[in-house]
């Protein structure tokens, strides 16, 4: 087993790489808080509730001998809705198309069932790279991270992976994130870079926005509604009649849920959650886009649209 820490040194290569490296691991396994840790600015919803990305965000790495494009996928998982048959059905076409897959497992949770269902699909993909990702390494000891990392070993033996690189990292502490680039970019195709220099992503900002939102939405809620929120952007319009020194964008969202009764979990009481939601999300969106923004928000019921294809074909999906 060669589980890589900072100190091996390797000789850097004159080719130029580029390529896409996608994230997988069960729900909450860490694969976008380390996206947005690699591209050094926030890409990927982040959220301590499983199953929040639901769109596949790519973040871009820019370095001088190489371009990683990740990709974010949705946490693989037992479908129970006709949503998560799709979201299983995005991660499966993600994995055919690129060059190398980093299998993320956090350092503080045993391996479960549902690593082992993610591994067996794993398997069955012949051709691509793999590359077995320890996160959150903050959380433990040194004994357990040992333990964990020989668990990982045992798994690729027993199902046939061969593992390219095993690698602990911590996203939030920023350990080894570095290293884990230097290490994927060997696994691309030589070529030239793919995106404009200065691109860190290519997800439509309307997407991002309402990314955003969403995330501000998802925080403190009870644990019944995280599947069942979805934000559209209606519009987005700079303010006119304002001086070119003092823009303003106005920005339309409306936050959809299932049911009546969950729109008074998001409102709050006199509309104190729906408010913090519209601050949280604002600041956050301000520092995207680098302007002023005017965020008017609405509560809508889609009455069951994880389970309605019209629905979720108008809610993006």
């Amino acid at each position: 087993m060669s589980v890589r820490t900072q100190s091996s040194e390797e000789p850097a290569e004159t080719v130029h790489r580029a390529g896409f490296a996608c994230f997988v691991g069960r729900p909450n396994a860490g694969k976008s808080t380390l996206t947005n840790a690699l591209v050094g600015q926030k890409v990927a919803i982040t959220s301590n509730r499983p199953q929040t990305t639901r769109h596949t965000v790519r973040g871009i790495v820019h370095r001088e001998d190489a371009q990683l494009i990740l990709v974010d996928t949705p946490g693989l998982h037992k479908p129970r809705t006709l949503l998560g048959e799709r979201l299983n059905d995005v991660v499966r076409t993600t994995w055919a198309e690129v060059d190398v897959i980093g299998f993320c497992l956090p350092a503080n949770e045993k391996l479960g069932p549902g690593d082992r269902f993610i591994a067996k699909e794993l398997a069955g993909i012949r051709k691509t790279p793999k590359v077995a990702i320890i996160t959150k390494t903050d959380l433990v000891d040194g004994k357990s991270l040992a333990e964990q990392l020989i668990a990982i070993d045992r798994l690729g033996e027993e199902l046939g992976i061969t593992w390219a690189e095993i690698v602990p990292v911590s996203a939030t502490g920023n350990k080894q994130v570095d290293l884990l680039a230097d290490l994927l970019t060997p696994l691309l195709p030589e070529g030239p870079a793919l995106y404009p220099e200065g691109d860190l992503t290519d997800e439509p900002e309307q997407v991002m926005v309402a990314e955003l939102i969403r995330e501000a939405a998802l925080e403190g809620v009870r644990d019944e509604l995280p599947h069942s929120i979805a934000v559209v952007v209606e519009e987005m319009l700079p303010r006119e009649d304002r001086p070119a020194d003092k823009p303003l964008l106005d920005i339309h969202a409306n936050v959809f849920i299932e049911r009546p009764s969950q729109k008074g979990i998001i409102i709050g009481p006199k509309g104190k959650r729906l408010k913090d939601v519209g601050i949280k999300s604002r600041k956050q969106i301000e520092a995207l886009l680098g302007t002023p923004v005017f965020l008017d928000l609405h509560v809508k019921v889609a009455k069951d649209w994880q389970r309605d294809p019209k629905q979720l074909r108008r809610l993006g999906f």
